[in-house]
């Protein structure tokens, strides 16, 4: 199926591209679909279209966004279940992980932000001063493939309650949850230029993107080198920007942890989506002592993990989105293992016939100098690094140059803690608790700048404005 419109102004209008971008399922290896792309005169069209449409927005009363967001919601639910298997088909994650992950979860988060933009302080006394929250502007979302509608509700939904116009680029290796979103903005009725779609490759349409002057603000998620990028074309006209790039998260095993416990939820979380999760813990720090017990607990946990269909109900593991994917992690794994690592899984693993498969591998005798320690893999891979003391083993989960997610397994969670404080990572479970939506989500170093999720991630998109006011204003006002 070959899609040639885009959503511009509140309304399906011609793409004006030259060429189309394919959508390749990575199970069969087959194209599914394709989308025109973008001109740079779409492009413009959009960013003009939503700076038309801010001044009345931005002064739209709160509850009526929050209703408008809802209504989204709503149109989205109705789409949830093909939501589920087409990025199931984009992505390569099973169809029943992907219907409650990909779909289910940020459908969810529609209203989880209306509420909190309900509950937020949008203004305050501050001595003498009235405080407010201001929306930053026309916002440029740019999002990833690997999490499609999960990266875009994180960044459209808190912009739009914030009371910013945005334009909207998704990976074009995973577009059509963003099309299926502007179905449902259509749906819920916005004002025109509120939401707008563009599509294309981030070198060319993401680029005419974040330079429009008109642009206030981008929000991007995908690789650092991307970040770096968009970061120094933004810097010509001062625009801020949220970064959320990669992460080479740690989990670190004290002495006396549950070990089981630990590696099982490690493994988990690697091969979560085939590794292709920026937070994904991808580093296994035990004590020299355990190494073997950790050789044998991961054997036996991987070898759970089925390679098929994702459509398949018994399919735990799905293919890597692509080709050109596949082969840049298996040149990384075998990389390793010729600098003297040791592979514990994955050889002599049944591999589906087709399909962008990497099977599920785990790597022992991994030292920092290697670049499979310090380098994102994004792909189903687990390197198990061993130390001797405390001190070692919290320099080795800071010693990489990211800083997104981390991990801290301790007999007690108060045994973990102390040494959970001291990692450099924007998120950090202890002992196997589990993600909450509502904290903030963002990295330190080269993981990027900025937070998203719950009420942080509707500040990002807001700035605080001072008003200074004569003290017998108060008085009055409260008399």
């Amino acid at each position: 199926m070959t899609h040639d419109e885009t959503y511009i102004d509140g309304r399906w209008t011609p793409a004006t591209g030259t060429f189309e971008t394919p959508v390749v399922d990575s199970y069969t290896e087959k194209t599914f679909a394709s989308y025109r792309t973008s001109s740079a005169a779409d492009v413009d069209a959009a960013v003009r279209s939503a700076r038309r449409a801010f001044d009345a927005w931005s002064r739209t009363p709160l509850p009526q966004r929050v209703a408008a967001v809802r209504r989204i919601a709503a149109a989205l639910r109705e789409q949830a279940d093909e939501l589920g298997r087409v990025i199931s088909r984009e992505v390569g994650m099973p169809v029943r992980l992907a219907s409650r992950i990909q779909a289910g979860a940020p459908i969810a988060a529609w209203d989880q932000y209306a509420d909190l933009a309900a509950g937020l302080h949008w203004e305050e006394r501050v001595g003498h001063s009235l405080v407010l929250q201001a929306p930053v502007g026309v916002v440029a979302c740019i999002t990833p493939w690997n999490y499609p509608l999960h990266q875009i509700t994180g960044k459209v939904a808190p912009a739009l309650l914030a009371g910013c116009t945005v334009v909207l680029k998704p990976s074009e290796m995973a577009p059509s949850s963003a099309f299926a979103l502007a179905r449902a903005v259509a749906q819920a009725g916005l004002p025109a230029g509120v939401f707008n779609l563009v599509h294309g490759i981030g070198a060319e349409v993401g680029e005419v993107l974040v330079r429009h002057p008109e642009v206030d603000m981008i929000s991007f998620t995908g690789s650092t080198r991307a970040g770096r990028r968009i970061a120094a074309l933004a810097a010509d006209d001062v625009k801020r920007v949220a970064l959320e790039l990669g992460g080479k998260s740690a989990a670190l095993v004290l002495p006396g942890a549950d070990l089981a416990a630990a590696v099982k939820t490690t493994l988990g979380s690697c091969l979560l989506n085939s590794g292709q999760t920026c937070s994904a813990t991808t580093r296994l720090l035990v004590p020299r002592e355990a190494a073997e017990a950790v050789a044998t607990l991961v054997r036996e946990l991987a070898a759970a993990y089925r390679m098929g269909a994702p459509s398949d109900a018994s399919t735990r593991l799905g293919p890597l989105i692509s080709r050109e994917q596949q082969r840049k992690v298996m040149a990384l794994i075998d990389g390793a293992v010729k600098a003297g690592a040791r592979r514990l899984t994955g050889t002599d693993v049944p591999v589906p016939p087709t399909g962008f498969f990497v099977p599920p591998t785990v790597l022992d005798g991994v030292t920092p100098a290697m670049d499979i320690a310090s380098e994102e893999v994004f792909g189903p891979v687990l390197v198990v690094m061993t130390y001797e003391g405390i001190e070692e083993g919290i320099a080795l989960a800071n010693g990489t140059d990211y800083g997104l997610a981390a991990s801290v397994w301790g007999a007690t969670p108060s045994a973990a803690l102390p040494v959970a404080r001291r990692l450099r990572a924007g998120q950090v479970d202890v002992n196997g608790a589990p993600f909450n939506p509502a904290a903030p989500f963002g990295g330190f170093r080269k993981s990027g700048i900025g937070r998203e999720n719950g009420r942080y991630g509707i500040e990002e998109f807001l700035e605080p404005v001072a008003i200074q006011l004569p003290p017998s204003y108060f008085e009055t006002a409260q008399a």
